[in-house]
């Protein structure tokens, strides 16, 4: 009888750190939205950007909070060097993601040491 409670324990242990060492991931919404303008010919246009974060932990979830602002800063500032061409299709979309992943993962570097995020989704991107 007391092998048997053993051997069960020794299951639940198992399976129980199995769950605590598999990789969380979880995804922060920068809120709120970003809106700024950018220059397209002589008409100044605008956009409205919801940006969320795949990330792998709370504690980095934390540090990107910390951050925020400094993140926040980076990517309205590449958002406000658009122009028509480069927010004109889905490719070019993909590519200002892709761009915007890499400025806040050099963000994360430069004050964290480590990159820190996964991925960057745009939930919403919306151009006039």
């Amino acid at each position: 009888m007391f092998f048997c409670l053993a051997v069960a324990g020794a299951a639940q242990a198992n399976e129980s750190a199995d769950e605590s060492a598999a990789p969380q991931t979880l995804y922060y919404a920068l809120t709120p939205a970003m809106v700024g303008n950018y220059a397209s010919g002589e008409r100044l246009k605008y956009f409205k950007a919801d940006v969320a974060l795949r990330i792998s932990s709370k504690e980095v979830e934390d540090r990107v909070k910390h951050h925020e602002p400094l993140i926040r800063h980076q990517l309205v500032m590449l958002f406000s060097e658009q122009t028509d061409e480069t927010l004109g299709s889905v490719e070019a979309k993909e590519l200002l993601r892709q761009e915007a992943l890499k400025q806040v993962r050099e963000v994360l570097e430069q004050e964290e040491g480590k990159p820190l995020v996964d991925d960057l989704l745009f939930n919403n991107l919306i151009i006039q």
